[in-house]
């Protein structure tokens, strides 16, 4: 999966000054490395705000507490400022004796006016941050289930040419990116667009030519900051580049190290790790350093401002034309001014993102589905196992068929044994019968009937299935095998891995039937994974099964017992193998032999044998490869 550079803004209360987080991935303050740009930003932001739309009532509700709770922050520093004059103003006019001192009465009316200002403010934000946290979940949530629900509508044909990885991308990072962006930045916008407008009205209002001397600054704090983005950027790509080379060369040598360790390629390893680590290192601290520079600079922009608010001011205060405690609150405004600035130049590039991460996830939920089911699908009372093709065609590009006119009948509790040199179209039959594929011409019957006219959940709960490639999930021997069979009893799980043979080397495991199978616990060896893949086939009692390779990672004295196992499963059930080795498939009542797309012969062993074909040809260069190995060993 790829990994997000992106992280969420940090939650800054109103007049906190220009303090942001220290430093990280994204630099001080909040800046981030410039995001990957979607191509249509327009269109899918419109698609996001469409899942927003549906929760208009919480939304409007934030939007108010945000603004109520940034306008009262607003009010506060004037409010101060009347404090700050009333005080200046009592203790001048004590010292020249032409008054009665402070005025404290009034001074405390202010300080709980503030108290109670800032507490409101506290409480919306608070308030409006417990409901988008809300809102975003429930869209997270309703992203990650729209996903899940493709998923199983997807076609076996997307995932054959997607990286697993992309996928699972998609619903974890990408879904969380545009969480992040809901749950923080929105209301981040809001808030920073506010300040800066009651900001900037609120500093009209006590002197409009300290608020044109205050504005001068903002150019400079746009130069200096798109300077430094443009040059931090480039190191910050760098630097994601370089961690994945490093994060995938760690995974590399990781998941194959006893491959690694048995040819000695220790010392090539790090040789290459050092050299991904000296560049990430490389672009890593040039991008901490330009983005590091942004908090010192920005700080020396607002203290230009505060020095000419202050010389200004006290200039103006001079001539009578200010309130000491005007100026005092023009400070505090000037420095919730810089901060608002800065967050939205960065948002604007997190929206980028945004829309990245959103494209992606409605990109996948706009591939094309699988072809529904028919409306009125076949029920069957009873499945004795009769199948056909007809003419089949198929190729998984429509210009390149690699499966040409086949055409078989296989009675019920046949044993059909599929062979032929890799690539031949073995495994493809399997597919089209089970329907992860449909076939560009020709049909397939089951039971006379079109395996279109059933749904495929009632055409595939027809067959059992047992790959080359064993899947087993993170939970107990007892549910890996009870997975094809969810209501089978304790009892009957134990009674057919006995007949799978699972029985035997199970009570050897640390807590037996209840061992937990995952990489890092479980030591068992592929064959016994296999062999519970046998049994939960075996456990679902299908009418039809299918066997693909399904003994090729066992030893011999092992396969001889599943073969035995096998044989008596098979009876009374039609049955499709696939295998290499043809030793284990003599006993078929057909072999088809494929070759190309072509069933180029089909028989009995002994006749194909005896017709010194390509069938012959295939078994007799496996005996003699077997009796050169023996003689060898």
């Amino acid at each position: 999966m790829s990994n997000q550079s992106s992280r969420p803004l940090p939650q800054h209360p109103p007049f906190s000054g220009m303090g942001g987080r220290p430093g990280g991935p994204g630099g001080p303050g909040g800046f981030q490395m410039k995001a990957e740009k979607p191509r249509d930003f327009k269109g899918t932001m419109g698609k996001l705000f469409k899942y927003i739309s549906e929760y208009k009532l919480p939304v409007i509700i934030v939007i108010v507490f945000a603004v109520a709770s940034t306008a009262f922050a607003i009010a506060g520093p004037k409010i101060l400022g009347k404090a700050t004059t009333k005080l200046f103003e009592g203790i001048m006019g004590k010292i020249a004796g032409t008054g009665s001192g402070v005025d404290f009465s009034y001074i405390g009316k202010i300080i709980l006016v503030l108290v109670g200002l800032y507490l409101l403010s506290s409480l919306f934000t608070y308030i409006q941050g417990w409901v988008m946290s809300s809102v975003s979940m429930k869209i997270t949530y309703r992203f990650r289930k729209d996903i899940s629900e493709k998923i199983n509508r997807m076609p076996l044909k997307y995932f054959d040419g997607t990286n697993h990885g992309e996928v699972l991308s998609r619903v974890t990072n990408d879904v969380d990116a545009v969480s992040q962006t809901l749950n923080q930045n929105l209301t981040q916008i809001i808030t920073s667009v506010i300040t800066v407008i009651g900001v900037m009205i609120m500093m009209f209002t006590i002197n409009w030519l300290m608020t044109l001397v205050t504005l001068l600054i903002i150019p400079i704090a746009f130069i200096i900051i798109m300077v430094i983005i443009k040059r931090s950027q480039r190191y910050f790509k760098q630097q994601q580049d370089s961690l994945g080379n490093v994060n995938g060369h760690v995974e590399e040598m990781y998941g194959g190290h006893n491959i690694m360790k048995a040819f000695n390629g220790e010392a090539k390893s790090s040789e290459k790790f050092d050299g991904y680590n000296n560049t990430l290192f490389g672009s890593a601290w040039k991008s901490q350093f330009f983005s590091g520079m942004m908090m010192p600079l920005m700080f020396f922009i607002g203290n230009l401002g505060y020095v000419a608010v202050s010389v200004f001011g006290g200039w103006l205060t001079i001539q009578g034309k200010i309130a000491i405690g005007d100026i005092l609150a023009f400070i505090l405004y000037v420095r919730a001014f810089t901060q608002p600035i800065s967050q939205l130049a960065n948002i604007s590039n997190v929206l980028q993102q945004t829309a990245a991460a959103a494209e992606r996830v409605f990109e996948f939920l706009g591939e094309a589905e699988e072809i529904p089911d028919t409306s009125t699908p076949v029920k069957l009372d009873s499945i004795s196992g009769n199948i056909e093709f007809k003419n089949v065609y198929f190729g998984y590009n429509p210009d390149q068929i690699i499966i040409k006119g086949f055409s078989v009948k296989v009675k019920p509790g046949q044993k059909i044994a599929i062979v032929g040199p890799t690539g031949a179209g073995k495994t493809t039959i399997v597919k089209l019968l089970m329907r992860f594929y449909d076939v560009n011409d020709g049909t397939i019957l089951v039971e006379g009937h079109n395996i279109k006219d059933f749904s495929r959940y009632d055409l595939r709960k027809m067959f059992g299935m047992v790959l080359q490639e064993t899947w087993l999930y993170n939970d107990t021997i007892l549910e890996n095998i009870r997975y094809s069979s969810w209501d089978a009893t304790d009892e009957e799980v134990f009674e057919n891995a006995k007949a799978a043979h699972v029985d035997n080397f199970v009570h050897a495991l640390p807590n037996g039937y209840n061992l937990v199978l995952n990489e890092e616990s479980t030591n068992l060896s592929q064959g016994q994974k296999q062999l519970i893949t046998i049994a939960r086939a075996i456990l679902a009692n299908p009418k039809i099964l299918i066997l693909d390779e399904a003994t090729s990672a066992v030893d011999t004295r092992t396969e001889l017992l599943i073969q035995k196992a096998m044989d008596n499963l098979m009876k009374n059930r039609t049955s499709f193998v696939i295998a290499h080795r043809l030793s284990t498939i003599r006993n078929a009542d057909l072999i088809l032999v494929m070759n190309n797309g072509d069933i180029v012969e089909q028989g009995k062993h002994e006749e194909l044998l005896a017709k010194g074909g390509f069938y012959a040809n295939l078994y007799n260069s496996q005996f003699e490869i077997k009796s050169e190995n023996t003689f060898q060993g």
